[in-house]
């Protein structure tokens, strides 16, 4: 989603709040939770639904 709207991690940690170590984290797929206020602001800054940026894995 960061590359169909033409952002860098950096702007989107900046945007929701959080530290680009954190956002990189989120994106590796390593983080253990993620808060529902994290998942609104980033489907908010980059107009998706959560579906789109998380896969379930068994």
């Amino acid at each position: 989603m960061l590359a169909k709207r033409k952002m860098k991690s950096k702007e989107l940690a900046e945007h929701i709040g959080i530290t680009t170590a954190n956002l990189s984290i989120l994106k590796s797929g390593k983080a253990k939770a993620i808060r529902f206020s994290t998942l609104e602001a980033i489907c908010k800054v980059l107009e998706c639904q959560p579906s789109d940026i998380l896969e379930y894995q068994p």
